[in-house]
């Protein structure tokens, strides 16, 4: 027997509203950054593009965008956690 198990209501140690920084690490591409920033200001109009900090993997295969996140609630989090999952092209969503 298959359970559905809702977690919007489950208990965080973050206090909402707050900044969070969020490590998105993907595939280097010319989309991608663009595409993450996207997603974040889809979610979040008051997010500051300019602020990423953008870091190519050593051999440049791979990029890590950490990005200050201003969110005002777990459900908004984990929408955003969901989003950037979900880009053909993350590789992880810390």
């Amino acid at each position: 027997m298959s359970k559905n198990i809702d977690n919007s209501n489950q208990e965080t140690l973050i206090k909402f509203p707050c900044d969070f920084f969020i490590k998105v690490i993907g595939v280097m591409n010319e989309n991608f950054t663009q595409s993450i920033i996207t997603e974040i200001y889809n979610i979040d109009q008051s997010f500051d593009a300019t602020k990423v900090d953008i870091q190519p993997s050593q051999h440049g295969k791979y990029i890590s965008l950490t990005c200050k996140v201003f969110v005002t609630s777990k459900s908004q989090l984990d929408l955003i956690y969901s989003k950037l999952s979900s880009h053909p092209d993350t590789k992880f969503v810390i």
